[in-house]
């Protein structure tokens, strides 16, 4: 079965975060794959390709409105679909 053809594009910008503009539904209802510096991450909040950066929570720390605390690390950012077929 061939569900290359279903997915979306995946796009320079993304964020988990529904209220803001770089959420993509579409994109989110696959299993997306985050390398930064050769290393899977399974922790990043936003990611943007074309700067090279992502975004991750700071252990448990809130902001005032109740959102992760994000820092932002820069480096080589790759982006890709994981094999749902795959365990």
């Amino acid at each position: 079965m061939n569900t290359t053809a279903e997915r979306p594009p995946l796009p320079d910008h993304l964020a988990v975060n529904p209220r803001s503009p770089f959420h993509v539904p579409a994109v989110l209802e696959h299993d997306i794959g985050i390398r930064f510096n050769g290393n899977e991450r399974h922790d990043v909040e936003e990611y943007c390709l074309s700067e090279g950066w992502i975004k991750v929570a700071v252990g448990k720390k809130v902001d005032r409105f109740g959102q992760p605390l994000l820092i932002k690390l820069k480096g080589r950012v790759e982006a890709f679909y994981r094999d749902e077929g795959a365990a």
